[in-house]
């Protein structure tokens, strides 16, 4: 058992349920929805307001074989070829074949999505697909309609929520079973403070990281508190190297942060070029696809670029749709590029890559379950294997759909596990992990944890709020769009000092004291420690992981997983796969589907 929580008050008050959904996105709230309507007692617990997250953002769509010609057998070649050898076939299948279905299901739930003049469901195309399988609404407004239908269905069946809430750590009972959440409501919602939801299932649908570099896609809710908490708790956290920077942000000059307008690749997928500041195409002749290549090769190719010319940016051409076109399919990307003085309609967009989707994560089965039993996970969150070494553009909605899906199937199926025992704070038995010893990252209880006051139990230092921003531009620099082992290690370093606090280099900052702003910050180095240890381990070039030093893919050495996780002697350590299956979540159950 790792025994690790973050420094945070004792809970003050408890709600008790059958399972406790943390994140309110496609994958949680449908999640959430499923098992409400089979009679179980659900609890969604949401960092904002229940439609403050990722998935109100998604503007592309949502990837399913609906159109005619297509199949989902075509879906599966797309994904495998875009994940670079890395993809768990068998997770792509279930969501390529169930994936249909899943989106009728969202459209009987409420959603409304764009139609033909003869009202079929109207399709576009983006990188890496070969068909038109991208359905949407609003034009580019997908996510918000998405969340909207969602939410209407939520509040429509009761659904007990609690807003403005960060999560903090896994609770568990002596048998190291999940047990609930204890989590921290933000003064806006019906409690104050400090308190616990007690619950045998646990739902981690809590979205990405996108914070923990300067520049993403991301809401500034994204600090990646569902990883960090399932690592504290024990669970496997698995290919958190593959970082997808979407290639077309709306640049803004070179010192903006933070969430930063994304220019949807939709808007390539109906004939916009990319262009560099003499206006010619550069990404003809590198890919077969063009400007709809596979987002890891588009990204690469708009930094070889920009270092070719000594620019900042290169520049989105979409002049020739014409006013009505941009007035009618892109109504919110044209309403942001003129908030920032750019009118696509008579000039070129000017764009470079960002942050934007982890396609690594907490480590589950084609069941969502984790290697901590009644610990599940969905969403930008998890790793189920689908997106490899780097996620097609508009699969992530249907991956959030379909195994939301099937977490509620198995929970509705087999039920919470309600035998109580004495509960305990975070800690997690040994899961079965056959994998081979590949890096001892963190040495030494003393990086991770100090002892507490509760026998087998360690407090978290806490990182100051001030050093965010700080922690960030070491990301940007050291493991952002291009790596090395020279970069990844002044990262690694600059981490840690910024861990060890003043006395390491970091400079002079409060002492962080329990609050918001400390956790996520901490919840943050968390992450950014794991995402620079695996990079640093993954000597290849493979997928959205450029490495400058091996430019090359090797599949013989590395078309396998990395495996991150904290020993009981709360050590962190990387280990690699023995071959590209994942082992089991548990010690000797199958990887079922």
């Amino acid at each position: 058992m790792t025994g690790i929580r973050l420094d945070a008050p004792a809970p003050g008050w408890t709600v008790d349920a059958d399972v406790v959904v943390v994140g309110s996105g496609v994958a949680g709230l449908t999640t959430a929805l499923r098992c409400t309507a089979a009679g179980l007692r659900t609890v969604v617990v949401t960092k904002a307001l229940l439609d403050a997250g990722s998935t109100r953002w998604a503007q592309g769509g949502v990837a399913a074989a609906l159109g005619e010609g297509d199949s989902p057998e075509q879906h599966l070649d797309d994904t495998l070829v875009a994940g670079a050898g890395l993809c768990d076939t068998e997770a792509v299948r279930a969501m390529v074949t169930e994936g249909p279905d899943a989106v009728r299901r969202l459209i009987g739930t409420g959603a409304s999505f764009d139609v033909t003049a003869d009202g079929a469901i109207a399709l576009t195309r983006e990188g890496g697909h070969h068909r038109r399988r991208i359905v949407h609404a609003g034009g580019d407004a997908t996510g918000a309609e998405i969340s909207r239908a969602l939410v209407e269905a939520i509040r429509a069946r009761g659904v007990r929520t609690i807003e403005h809430a960060l999560v903090l750590d896994l609770l568990k009972d002596t048998d190291g079973r999940t047990a609930g959440v204890t989590l921290h409501v933000m003064g806006e919602g019906q409690h104050d403070g400090v308190g616990a939801v007690h619950a045998p299932a646990v739902v981690l649908a809590t979205g990405g990281m996108g914070q923990v570099f300067s520049a993403t896609t991301n809401p500034s809710v994204s600090t990646g508190d569902g990883v960090a908490l399932a690592l504290r708790a024990g669970a496997e956290i698995s290919d958190l190297e593959f970082v997808q920077f979407h290639p077309t942000v709306l640049f803004l000059g070179v010192g903006a942060e933070g969430q930063q307008p994304l220019v949807s690749e939709a808007v390539r997928g109906e004939g916009a070029h990319l262009v560099d500041a003499d206006g010619i195409r550069f990404m003809l002749g590198q890919h077969e696809l063009a400007e709809l290549a596979p987002r890891d090769i588009v990204a690469k190719a708009i930094t070889r670029r920009m270092a070719e010319m000594g620019a900042d940016h290169m520049y989105l051409d979409a002049r020739h749709f014409g006013a009505e076109m941009w007035e009618n399919r892109f109504p919110t990307i044209l309403a942001a590029c003129r908030a920032h003085g750019i009118d696509p309609v008579t000039e070129p967009i000017p764009v470079a890559p960002a942050a934007h989707h982890a396609s690594g994560g907490v480590r589950t089965d084609l069941r969502g379950r984790t290697t901590v039993p009644g610990l599940y996970a969905c969403g930008e969150v998890a790793c189920t294997g689908v997106h490899g070494a780097n996620r097609l553009a508009s699969n992530s909605l249907l991956e959030g759909l379909v195994f939301a899906e099937r977490i509620a199937a198995d929970l509705i199926a087999h039920g919470p596990h309600t035998e109580s025992a004495a509960i305990h704070g975070t800690g997690a038995p040994e899961a079965g992990n056959r994998t081979e010893p590949e890096a001892e990252i963190w040495a030494g209880t003393e990086t991770w944890a100090e002892t507490g006051p509760t026998t087998g139990t360690a407090v978290l230092p806490l990182l100051a709020p001030e050093v965010r921003r700080e922690m960030q531009r070491i990301m940007t620099r050291g493991a952002g769009v291009l790596r090395s082992a020279e970069s990844l290690a002044e990262a690694a370093a600059a981490l840690d000092d910024l861990r060890r606090g003043p006395a390491g280099g970091a400079g002079e900052h409060k002492p962080a004291v329990p609050g918001v702003d400390s956790w996520e910050t901490t919840n943050l180095l968390c992450v950014a420690r794991v995402l620079v240890a695996a990079a640093r381990t993954r000597a290849e070039t493979r997928g959205c992981h450029w490495r400058e030093d091996h430019p090359d893919r090797d599949d013989s050495a590395w078309r396998r997983h990395l495996v991150v996780r904290l020993t009981p002697d709360r050590r962190l350590t990387v280990t690699r796969t023995a071959t590209p299956d994942f082992p089991a979540v548990t010690p000797d159950a199958p990887r079922e589907q």
